[in-house]
């Protein structure tokens, strides 16, 4: 993956964006200035023709019938789920814990009657395709077949990264033998970058969206985590969107700008969707990346998350796999600071307190520590200066070392005293500026409601990780080869 867009053209890109982002909402705004004052108009000409029957008589009412839009409050009884997948032989010395990735994609297949959109970066679920003899891939292969089974019942559609010649294939052919309709979205050829996103939108008020790949090993050797949202139509159909935009560009050489506005939302971090979500009010919208794949009214994911930092009163944790203050995959190198520069601010500005818990396994790479050493070293409590960074070790017995690209906590979210972010993306530059993903932000900070809220939910699982026997605390004197 590389970009070869310079940031000259990225920011005239940009400003193009929001330029016609802009032309479309004052487009929405006229559509319904007009037909509210069309509508009174109407409606005093049937009251008057009424009273006054004659005037009318020789003149029949125009027979029009224009789509007036509505913006509705979302009353559907949504229910928020957080899952996870915990590593085999992983055990913690708490009590935090959430169903399984697994039963919960079991779950949603259960319940789906129509359809079922899955947005992919691969496709690993068998033995098969990582050339192993797991017993524990039998999860992953319970998943397969019967999604082979559904798309022979049901619409099922899959937009996945285009795979390279080297990738496996086998379940993607068997999906598509079996009536699944696949489109493979060319992020090389589009942005530069791939189609990382991870979510599932089933008959439009079902959905998943977390860490987790559509890979066997996603399910019992790597640590996920994500959130499962039921019976809320609202939602799903807003994430429906961002599906579409996968699904127009699998058969497309080209990103539209604008896009239509089919495409566009009216939720983002200013005008959040209003939901009841467990029995309690939460704001809530979906945020997007890149932002050339954001219509009208979409907040891209790096605005989201430089918002959810700038929101934060008091901490904000993040556990993510990588964390690089650069353009991770460009040639020539590119410094990237945006998420850092914001850390850093808030740390000093607002005196906020920062956690940061990062993955250390067999293919992180060295540059990433002495960027994480520099933040470690923003800490002084005699100036309330508090940034700490630890690592995370998923153990690994000989055998399970075996397994490629296995034993890592994959987690991408952050929390903070306020907000829950549940993303698809690790951080550094290119997974904002060229790699298609997605987040899920909740605020329930009005809550009144006894359910503990999915922000604390999210918190106990970062304080559970961070003071676990797998968590170490990043030092000056740290080796990479000591810990990974």
């Amino acid at each position: 993956m590389k970009t070869d867009i310079n940031y000259d053209q990225l920011v005239d890109m940009e400003c193009r964006r929001q330029e016609s982002n802009r032309k479309v909402q004052m487009y929405y705004r006229c559509l319904i200035a007009m037909a509210t004052g069309l509508s009174v108009l109407l409606t005093a000409v049937a009251l008057y023709s009424i009273l006054t029957p004659n005037v009318f008589s020789e003149y029949p009412a125009p027979n029009i019938n224009l789509p007036l839009p509505k913006v509705e409050a979302c009353s559907d009884p949504c229910k928020i789920v957080l899952v996870e997948s915990i590593p085999e032989g992983l055990q913690f010395n708490s009590s935090t814990a959430h169903p399984s990735i697994f039963r919960a994609w079991m779950s949603l297949m259960d319940e789906a009657r129509i359809s079922l959109d899955v947005a992919s970066f691969y496709w690993t679920l068998t033995n098969k395709d990582t050339h192993t003899h797991e017993e524990t891939a039998n999860q992953g292969e319970a998943v397969l077949q019967k999604l082979a089974e559904l798309s022979g019942k049901l619409s099922v559609r899959i937009a996945v990264n285009t795979p390279q010649e080297s990738q496996p294939q086998d379940d993607l052919r068997l999906l598509s033998d079996s009536g699944a309709d696949i489109r493979k979205v060319n992020m090389r050829e589009l942005t530069s970058g791939v189609l990382h996103t991870k979510f599932w939108v089933v008959d439009k008020k079902h959905i998943y969206i977390g860490s987790a790949n559509m890979d066997w090993r996603s399910l019992t050797q790597v640590k996920e985590l994500g959130a499962v949202v039921y019976n809320c139509s609202c939602l799903a159909t807003d994430l429906g969107k961002i599906f579409e935009a996968y699904w127009f560009l699998g058969e497309s050489k080209s990103i539209p700008s604008p896009w239509p506005v089919s495409f566009s939302t009216l939720y983002n971090k200013d005008t959040p969707l209003q939901l009841p979500l467990n029995n309690t009010p939460s704001d809530v919208y979906l945020s997007s990346s890149p932002p050339s794949f954001c219509a009208a009214g979409r907040t891209p994911d790096l605005q989201s998350i430089l918002s959810v930092m700038e929101d934060a009163q008091s901490f904000i944790y993040i556990a993510v796999m990588n964390y690089l203050p650069t353009m991770e995959f460009s040639h020539p190198k590119r410094y990237w600071a945006d998420i850092d520069t914001q850390l850093r601010r808030v740390a000093y500005e607002k005196r906020i307190k920062v956690r940061l818990l990062i993955s250390c396994w067999g293919s992180t790479q060295p540059i990433m520590f002495p960027f994480l050493k520099s933040l470690a070293l923003v800490y002084d409590p005699k100036s309330k200066l508090d940034i700490q960074v630890r690592l995370f070790v998923v153990p690994a017995t000989p055998k399970q070392k075996e397994i490629p690209f296995a034993r890592v906590n994959h987690n991408k979210y952050m929390v903070t005293d306020k907000i829950a972010y549940i993303g698809t993306s690790n951080w550094s530059g290119d997974y904002f500026v060229s790699t298609a993903g997605s987040a899920l932000v909740v605020n329930q900070t009005a809550s009144q409601s006894q359910e503990p809220t999915v922000q604390s939910q999210l918190r106990d699982v970062f304080e559970r990780d961070w003071n676990s026997d797998y968590s170490t605390p990043l030092t000056q004197h740290s080796n990479l080869r000591d810990f990974c």
